[in-house]
C-alpha cells in the first residue's frame, strides 16, 4: 500500500496536509494553505514531483587541509 495524504484543518479556516507511510509514520507536513483548492494543488504538486525529484546533499563539504 502507498502512503496516505491526510488533509487537516488549521487556524482561521486554513488547511494543511501530511503524508504518512503505510505504518503510520509521518513523512512530511505541509505549510498552511488558505483553502481546500490550494491544499489539493499542493498535494498534486508533491505527487508529480516526488517520484522524479533529485537528491541534493546540502551539508557543508568536509575538506581536509
Amino acid at each position: 500500500m502507498a502512503g496516505t495524504f491526510e488533509i487537516l484543518s488549521g487556524d482561521k479556516g486554513s488547511f494543511r496536509f501530511r503524508l504518512t507511510a503505510e505504518d503510520g509514520t509521518v513523512v512530511a507536513v505541509s505549510p498552511s494553505f488558505p483553502n481546500i483548492k490550494a491544499v489539493v494543488a499542493g498535494i498534486t504538486a508533491v505527487r508529480e514531483n516526488a517520484a522524479t525529484g533529485f537528491i541534493v546533499d546540502r551539508r557543508p563539504s568536509l575538506t581536509s587541509t
